[in-house]
């Protein structure tokens, strides 16, 4: 449920640009993106910093797309998301030794702390990697190529990111914990 909730902006966005343009498409965002915290909130009564970031970046990228008419502005706010995202996740690792990973999932998943540092540390490595992407396809191909890339392959390498992230921590997790889980 909170995959659909999350990627509700992403899907508007992306019609939106279908039908119209990117200005409208920026706008749409805008929009999508302050309904999703709403909807956030009325069902798990809370609204995470990550989503309140994400949606003061696409307020503040997104309006400046359509007030200068310049479609630069949203192409770096998906740069400048991933690069508070690395710079968050090496902060919290290697300033105060306490991954934000394990601040995250620690209360609903037992890991070893090397583990939770390197999940931290890949993370880290897999945003930046990805706001360095963005930046080529933004400004190195057409619009349509970016948005296909933003919408699509982000989402794709997001999600088998996630997916190995969950492979690697299920070969960790105490034997105890797996077999209380089945019951």
């Amino acid at each position: 449920m909170k995959q659909l909730i999350e990627f509700f902006p992403l899907i508007v966005f992306f019609i939106v640009y279908k039908l119209y343009d990117i200005y409208l498409a920026s706008g749409a965002l805008i929009l999508a993106t302050g309904v999703m915290l709403v909807i956030y909130y009325l069902v798990y009564h809370r609204i995470e910093k990550m989503h309140l970031i994400t949606f003061l970046a696409v307020a503040v990228f997104g309006g400046l797309t359509i007030a200068l008419h310049n479609d630069v502005f949203i192409k770096w706010k998906v740069t400048v998301i991933y690069t508070l995202f690395t710079i968050i996740l090496l902060v919290s690792q290697f300033g105060f030794n306490a991954p934000v990973l394990k601040k995250m999932l620690g209360k609903e998943i037992e890991l070893p702390q090397k583990i939770w540092n390197r999940l931290n540390l890949s993370w880290a490595i897999f945003f930046a990697i990805c706001a360095i992407t963005n930046l080529f396809v933004a400004f190195g191909m057409s619009q349509q190529a970016w948005v296909d890339f933003k919408v699509f392959g982000l989402f794709g390498a997001t999600l088998l990111f996630t997916i190995g992230t969950v492979v690697y921590m299920y070969r960790y997790l105490p034997k105890q914990s797996l077999n209380n889980k089945k019951d």
